[in-house]
This record gives structure tokens, C-alpha cells and sequence, in this order.
């Protein structure tokens, strides 16, 4: 019998199943669906693939020591190929073997690839559960993995920052028992 290969541990483990879960979620997606409201707001699901897929392309670049080309469409008519081809060069930059220890280019100026590994496991599983519930898929959202974002979120310090920058709103009253992704989206300050 065979086994699966072993993910690796850490951040990089994370992004793993952050690329598979939302993998799974865009494959979800239907034509109909790329219109409907997200709880990022001002993007439908579309933008929100958008955004998703350059983002994957630019940290693989940052990651590579290349500049990624700027393109402000990326899904064109396969959402589900664009993302899928996004997600293999996404995970191919984070598996060098330097990807933590480099420093990277960002909006924020230049950060170590630890912190951006993290910020970047944010963008996936963040909008990974934006779309899962644009479609009324809550059920693909990874409970656990989104309960570990939030308690890295907290672990570092909090979002404050990001909050002050406009990123994200303030903290939802949510129950504590609530399903990780509903208390993840709330502690970003998405009301949905």
C-alpha cells in the first residue's frame, strides 16, 4: 500500500493546504457564480479569484528573484486552470529551500520571507473562505486550518496595522464556539 508523501511542517505545510482547500472551493465555482458578492468588499467572486491568482504569481516571483509581470487580468475564461496553474508556480517558489530565509519586495517594503510566507497564507485562506461563502459553500472551508490563521494572527501580535491601513475592518462580535472560518472573517471585521 502507499502512502502520501509527507507535507512539511510550518508555514510552508499551511500554505500547502491553504492552495488545496481553496483549490477545491474555486473548482466549486460555477460561471453563474463569478458575479455574486463577497464578504471582501467591493469584488465579486471574479475579483476576488483575480486578485487571488496575480498574488500567487507576484510572491512567486519575489520568491524567484524575478519581477512578476503586471497584469490586471489573470483569470480570463478558466478561473479554475488560471487558479490551478497559479497554485503549482506558487507552491514550486515556497518548497526552494531558501524561501523563509529570503527577503522579498512588498507593499510594505522589504520583509523577510517568514513574514510574508504568513501574510501570504492570509490572502489564500482569507479569500478561499470569501468565496466558499459568495457560493454557499461554507461547508469546503477548512475549519482548523482558518482557527490557525487566527491563532498565528494573534501569536504575532494581532492586525492592528493592517486594520489602521484600511486592509481589514474592526473586529465582528461572534460567539466563541462559532465555526473557524465565521470567527476567522470576523476578526478580519467582514460581516457576512
Amino acid at each position: 500500500m502507499e502512502t502520501a508523501p509527507a507535507r512539511p511542517l510550518g508555514v510552508i505545510g499551511q500554505i500547502d493546504r491553504a492552495l488545496d482547500v481553496t483549490g477545491t472551493i474555486v473548482e466549486a465555482v460555477t460561471a453563474a457564480q463569478l458575479a455574486a458578492p463577497t464578504p471582501c468588499r467591493d469584488w465579486d467572486v471574479r475579483a476576488v479569484l483575480n486578485h487571488t491568482v496575480s498574488g500567487m504569481h507576484r510572491v512567486a516571483a519575489a520568491l524567484s528573484g524575478m519581477g512578476a509581470e503586471r497584469d490586471d487580468e489573470w483569470v480570463g475564461s478558466d478561473p479554475q486552470g488560471a487558479y490551478a496553474a497559479a497554485a503549482e508556480i506558487d507552491r514550486a517558489a515556497w518548497h526552494r529551500p531558501d524561501a523563509l530565509a529570503a527577503t522579498m519586495d512588498s507593499p510594505y517594503g522589504t520583509l523577510p520571507g517568514a513574514v510574508v510566507a504568513a501574510m501570504h497564507l492570509t490572502e489564500i485562506v482569507v479569500h478561499g473562505v470569501d468565496v466558499a461563502l459568495a457560493i454557499g459553500r461554507a461547508d469546503l472551508a477548512d475549519d482548523e486550518l482558518c482557527a490557525e490563521l487566527l491563532s498565528l494572527m494573534h501569536a504575532q501580535g494581532g492586525i492592528e496595522g493592517f486594520r489602521e491601513r484600511g486592509l481589514f475592518g474592526p473586529e465582528m462580535a461572534i460567539a466563541a464556539d462559532a465555526p473557524g472560518h465565521r470567527r476567522l472573517i470576523a476578526y478580519l471585521g467582514r460581516d457576512w
